[in-house]
């Protein structure tokens, strides 16, 4: 039944990413022809598009009564999302990071990730809080529309070699494709669901715990993608701002309509307050420095990202296992290993604003 179920995973892995590509493709080559700036479509249809399979996988989760799941795909997209997308696309370039992001786009990826929690306190995501939630990403899509009328023509020229097809393909081929990626996501979250909650129960460990490392590494292969091709090709606003955007997406816009589509609300576990949400928010405030410090995220700040969601794993998998070195590497951490990633962060911003104060060459 394991050998199984990891099939079920892999081919539910494999169906989404094909899903998610085709509606991708769709939704793109379907803004184009009715006239939408390729500026547009990068901030809303590919960012939303690439947070498909996870749309999808929390839907079906909640449709099969597996809330654990839904929450946990969710909050650990985000965490991989920044450590591992961002930091392996700036080992392969470093990331100039867009005045815009630091201004807007990442404190209210910290504001969304602060309000989930507040909203988590009471152990429940009720639909009242799922309608918050999507209220949210309402005006936050209509805020990128509006803003990126004001873009500089740069930004501009980079979405449009990024997003805009050659030769777009006709209506109804979009509309076709469209339709062929919604079914696959669908039937791609199914099998996947169903092989993790298998995965689960053959190792004994929680629902939520799979939901946090496979579902989310699996669900953010679309992400990993765009970003790291956009980081080849030095396209670097969208290797960054996909992750941004994806994360405001997957909190206000997923977790939103996942609760209003739980009869009873999504229930949050006491490990999810006491760990993955702060966590998760943590990772979100830490990039305010770390893109702070010269506009770029350089290869050892990607290089401290990636350990960082080492270490965050190594800590899920010895505590889902019980494992006898739990309590040390737990004490290694506290004494160590945060305090030191803390003192670099600082170190960074420092030297960032000494230099940006040291006066410049006498004329």
């Amino acid at each position: 039944m394991k050998v199984t179920a990891w099939l079920l995973i892999a081919a539910g892995f494999v169906v989404l990413l094909i899903g998610a590509e085709a509606l991708v493709r769709g939704a793109v080559a379907l803004a184009t022809r009715l006239g939408v700036s390729p500026l547009v479509v990068g901030l809303t249809v590919v960012s939303f598009g690439t947070s498909s399979p996870e749309i999808a996988v929390s839907l079906g989760s909640v449709s099969q009564g597996r809330p654990d799941l839904a929450l946990g795909n969710v909050v650990g997209s985000n965490s991989f999302n920044v450590l591992v997308i961002l930091g392996l696309s700036a080992l392969v370039t470093p990331l100039v990071v867009h005045a815009k992001l630091i201004r807007v786009d990442v404190p209210l990826m910290i504001g969304a990730s602060i309000l989930l929690w507040l909203l988590c306190v009471d152990g429940e995501i009720s639909r009242l809080d799922g309608a918050v939630l999507f209220a949210g990403i309402v005006a936050y899509t209509l805020a990128a529309v509006r803003g990126a009328r004001r873009e500089s023509a740069e930004v501009k020229a980079e979405y449009d070699r990024g997003v805009t097809p050659a030769r777009p393909p006709r209506l109804w081929l979009a509309l076709v494709l469209i339709a062929a990626g919604l079914g696959l996501c669908v039937l791609g979250a199914r099998w996947l669901v169903d092989g993790a909650v298998r995965v689960a129960q053959a190792m004994g460990v929680s629902e939520l715990v799979i939901g946090l490392t496979i579902v989310a590494a699996g669900t953010s292969l679309p992400e990993l993608a765009t970003s790291i091709v956009a980081a080849f090709r030095g396209q670097r606003d969208i290797a960054v701002g996909n992750v941004v955007g994806s994360n405001i997406f997957n909190i206000l816009a997923i977790l939103g309509l996942a609760g209003l589509a739980a009869p009873n609300g999504l229930p949050v576990a006491p490990s999810v307050l006491a760990l993955d949400l702060p966590v998760m928010t943590a990772v979100a405030v830490a990039c305010l420095p770390v893109f702070f410090t010269g506009r770029e995220i350089a290869r050892w700040e990607g290089a401290v990202f990636i350990l960082a969601y080492a270490a965050y794993l190594a800590y899920l998998i010895l505590a889902a296992t019980s494992h006898d070195a739990l309590a040390g590497f737990s004490f290694v951490m506290l004494a160590f290993g945060l305090p030191l990633a803390g003192l670099g962060i600082l170190g960074s911003v420092v030297a960032s604003i000494s230099a940006h104060r040291r006066p410049g060459p006498p004329l």
